[in-house]
């Protein structure tokens, strides 16, 4: 693939060439004899300027530096209407020219398009900030401020860095980080991020991270990286381009002999054929076949609130035939809630007390307790409390022991065994609050499914994907999880080394595999995977790791991405096989003695056009395959 690297300055002094070339063959048009060819001559120079640059310098230059032969594509287009005014062909060269050069600038086009669909989601960043000194306020640039330091964010204004809510309640537009249109509401304690819009209130704010850490920051270094990243496809074609253009120069020599021996050309016929041949065989459409949708599925994606880390990553996921999860904080919320709870003989003073017991407690467990019987419980200031590792928690209040533990502590009724052994098979954790030895309460804890778990895993199944859960939880809460999900494997009680030996099994049987993540014990799974993706909210040792992040932790836009990425490789290969079918059939139609220079330059270009508006289609899929049943 060519690489362009023009600068604003010298893309406008193209432009205004390329204009002076038109307007050039134009008047030519109106003009005859040498007047007529000089004017054209004209119109080629101009039209052609940053064509014949890139054809002959370029090449010069890239040769000089590798101390080999290095031709481009541009080569062949530059040679060919030089060729064509060899043989008096002025006005076929110039429209060879002006053509070849308005397609070159149509691809610059799209590609700065699909690059910049994805950068404008980055320029909302503010460059200052409201920092509070006192009583005072100053405006400093958002690289001068410290962790600790507090900014004052007003109304309508962006947030310029991530930071933690010291006062003020309002809500805040996260669109710019997570790809989510609905605001959240942000009060004292909750986390804000840098580029996020504050939309209702005054929000005071204490810096948490340095600019250069924020997670817009961040986002910003995927960004840069993801677009100088070529998908394997891409450096391939990148790779062959010189190769192929030297091939068909040596076979121009072999063409023109053809013609004249073979096909009772001609000089004159075998020339101009030749420089037919040059047109066809040029692979300008090939080199666009790749690039362009791959930054536009990245795009896409982006907007959706998925990073991808380069072009490569999402030709692994379209490949991806194996997708492995990890539980806690992936398939599931990460956060327990009380499913069951069994009354034998509580009153209003034991829930009192095992309120005040679990409200001293700041596991788990504890806290899901706490949450469940806020409403309908009161604390007790003077209770003294008794933890002990393994033993759960204990007190005493008004001559009554109370405990609450694990039910291997106590002995309790077969009614209690039964029960517990039921809801232990539903993958369910199990803690009795006892009052004197005697189970009085059964309270059951299960981990919330991500609401986006079911219907994602259906869509994996649906399109041959095996599914597969990694975790570290006991067999039978994993099992039970895994058969209501529908997963195919499940893999229990697995440390966080094993979990990327896992991995490697898998990618053993010759099949690319997935791993899906959110933390630090992810993290070696995630770096065995082909493809890495972690949830937006885990860990930055798991994000670090990973190929792609889903920053809003949505795992629906899982299913987006391996649409897009699906996508993305269908339409590489449709143009890669319109570019080739183009070249073959001028080929023909120049041996068959039917092709002409313009005829060949107009379908060689459409080509071209072609394959460039077929990448664009990457940007607005069909509706249909961009969501998931919930």
């Amino acid at each position: 693939m060519h690489q362009h690297t023009h600068s604003h300055h010298q893309t406008k002094r193209a432009i205004w060439f390329y204009a002076i070339g038109m307007i050039s063959f134009l008047a030519g048009l109106f003009l005859s004899g040498i007047s007529q060819q000089i004017i054209f001559s004209i119109s080629v120079v101009f039209a052609g300027y940053h064509v014949i640059s890139e054809g002959l310098f370029e090449t010069i230059h890239h040769s000089i530096e590798k101390k080999r032969f290095v031709p481009n594509i541009h080569l062949l287009m530059t040679l060919a209407a030089i060729g064509a005014m060899l043989i008096g062909q002025f006005e076929e060269a110039a429209l060879l020219i002006l053509i070849f050069a308005g397609a070159h600038f149509l691809e610059d086009y799209t590609e700065s398009k699909s690059k910049k669909e994805l950068t404008q989601l980055l320029t909302l960043a503010p460059k200052q900030a409201r920092k509070l000194s006192g009583e005072s306020t100053e405006m400093v640039a958002v690289e001068e401020l410290h962790v600790g330091d507090v900014i004052q964010v007003l109304p309508g204004e962006q947030i310029p860095i991530d930071g933690r809510v010291l006062s003020g309640v309002s809500t805040v537009n996260e669109a710019s980080i997570n790809g989510e249109s609905l605001p959240k509401e942000k009060q004292i304690d909750d986390f804000v991020y840098g580029s996020t819009l504050n939309q209702e209130h005054t929000l005071t704010i204490e810096v948490t991270s340095v600019y250069s850490e924020t997670v817009f920051a961040k986002i910003m270094q995927v960004v840069a990286q993801s677009q100088k990243t070529l998908s394997r496809k891409a450096s391939k074609i990148k790779q062959i381009e010189p190769k192929y253009v030297t091939i068909v120069l040596c076979l121009i020599p072999l063409f023109y002999v053809v013609g004249r021996v073979g096909l009772h050309w001609s000089n004159a016929e075998s020339v101009y054929r030749s420089i037919i041949f040059l047109i066809g065989a040029s692979p300008c459409a090939l080199a666009v076949s790749v690039i362009p949708a791959t930054l536009a599925g990245i795009s896409f994606l982006a907007k959706r609130g998925v990073l991808v880390k380069g072009g490569d990553v999402l030709a692994d996921l379209s490949e991806v035939r194996v997708i492995g999860f990890d539980k806690t904080g992936t398939l599931t919320t990460g956060t327990l809630h009380v499913s069951d709870e069994l009354d034998f003989a509580m009153d209003q003073i034991d829930l009192n007390v095992l309120y005040t017991l679990e409200a001293n407690s700041n596991h788990p467990l504890a806290q899901a307790l706490v949450k469940h019987l806020k409403d309908k419980t009161s604390f007790i200031p003077q209770l003294v409390v008794t933890q002990s590792i393994g033993n759960g928690v204990s007190t005493e209040y008004k001559q009554n022991k109370y405990q609450i533990g694990k039910p291997s502590l106590f002995t309790c009724t077969k009614e209690i065994q039964l029960k517990t052994q039921e809801l232990s098979q539903q993958g369910k954790t199990v803690v009795y609050f006892v009052k004197n030895e005697q189970v009085i309460g059964v309270f059951a804890f299960e981990d919330q499914l991500n609401l986006a778990t079911a219907p994602m895993l259906s869509f994996f199944k649906t399109v041959g994907l095996h599914t597969a859960m990694i975790t570290g939880d006991a067999s039978l809460t994993a099992q039970t999880i895994g058969k209501k999900l529908g997963i195919e494997t499940v893999y229990s009680e697995v440390l966080p080394t094993q979990k990327a030996e896992v991995v490697h099994s898998l990618k053993d049987k010759n099949q690319r595999v997935a791993m899906v993540g959110d933390g630090i014990n992810d993290a070696p799974a995630l770096a065995t995977a082909d493809v890495a993706i972690a949830m937006g909210d885990g860990t930055d040792v798991a994000m670090e790791v990973a190929d792609i992040v889903l920053m809003n932790n949505q795992l629906e836009n899982l299913v987006v991405a391996y649409q897009t990425a699906k996508r993305v490789d269908t339409i590489s290969w449709q143009n890669i096989g319109l570019a080739m079918l183009v070249v073959i059939t001028l080929i023909v139609l120049n041996i068959m003695g039917i092709a002409t220079i313009t005829s060949s330059v107009i379908l060689h270009e459409g080509s071209t056009l072609l394959v460039l508006l077929n990448s664009l289609r990457v940007l607005w899929p069909k509706k249909e395959n961009t969501s998931v049943d919930y």
